[in-house]
């Protein structure tokens, strides 16, 4: 029985709600929020950290290491983590780097996958991959999320399914660029296979496993954030075929970012990628960029 599981859910956002609804009356519940709304009684955290046998992390990934590290005194031995945050911090780590540096055991856990927390509040079904090394925390967390709408499966893949989350935010801009532009479902379909060809090999060589973007983590949630009008990184691309620059500002952005900032591999081996990131550093004539991309691939 779940009910016997007390969680806390941090971040009380759009994935913090939908968290919640998911979770609502399957288990002993408290949420903690750092800027609460009106209305809204936020947990203590230094009370409820303490008794909790499951955190979810329902924050962006900047503040993961100041409240990891905050609540870790705080934690029961065997209490897992959970975050779902899917980008790079200031210093260029995922949630996964984070946790292993903060909690050093193996009772950590990420989830991802297509989860639009409006579908999912709409009680529409969602799907994720589960990635953790240990077993007995991919049973529990099974149990948690068992006969909700939101359909998980297990990998041990945390680095692949990592980068695979994190880098197809940047992909999908180009593909709300294309749907700006009018250029047609045709380029969709390259932008498709191009997308997960580079995603492939970059997540083998950040350490990842040789197909793992091609599962719920890459390909699943690139269909879904590069497809769907409600995807804020589909508007950013949107907005920056219409050479618009106000309000240019989401994970994708700042992963692109990162990856210059540290060298995390070279972009310039990775022709749609570098297209992207050059698009984003000067949105001016898209179409004619995406253009010179497809002559210099197919040439």
């Amino acid at each position: 029985m779940t009910e016997q599981y007390k969680v806390l859910i941090l971040g009380y956002g759009e994935m913090g709600h939908a968290m919640e609804y998911l979770l609502k009356g399957r288990c002993q519940m408290q949420i903690w929020e750092k800027f609460p709304q009106d209305g809204f009684q936020s947990a203590v955290l230094e009370d409820a950290a303490p008794d909790a046998d499951i955190v979810l992390f329902c924050l962006p990934i900047n503040p993961h290491r100041e409240i990891a590290e905050k609540i870790k005194p705080l934690l029961k031995n065997d209490c897992i983590s959970l975050s779902i945050a899917k980008g790079l911090d200031d210093a260029g780590q995922t949630a996964a780097q984070i946790f292993a540096d903060v909690f050093s055991s193996n009772q950590y856990a990420l989830l991802y996958g297509p989860m639009i927390s409006e579908e999912i509040r709409a009680g529409r079904y969602s799907f994720a991959q589960l990635g953790s090394k240990n077993s007995d925390l991919i049973k529990n967390i099974g149990a948690l999320f068992q006969n909700t709408t939101l359909y998980i499966e297990p990998s041990r893949d945390i680095t692949g399914i990592s980068w695979s989350v994190i880098l197809k935010n940047v992909y999908a801009m180009v593909f709300g660029m294309a749907d700006e532009l009018k250029l047609g479902d045709n380029l969709r379909g390259y932008l498709s296979i191009a997308a997960l060809h580079e995603l492939d090999d970059i997540v083998q060589k950040m350490g990842g496993e040789i197909g793992t973007p091609y599962n719920l983590a890459g390909l699943g949630d690139l269909i879904t954030t590069a497809t769907s009008e409600d995807s804020h990184h589909h508007e950013l691309g949107r907005l920056l075929a219409r050479e618009e620059t106000e309000g240019i500002q989401g994970e994708g952005i700042h992963t692109l970012k990162m990856v210059t900032k540290y060298r995390l591999f070279n972009t310039e081996d990775y022709p749609l990628f570098q297209t992207i990131h050059e698009i984003v550093k000067n949105p001016r004539n898209v179409a004619d960029r995406i253009r010179e991309h497809l002559r210099q691939v197919y040439t």
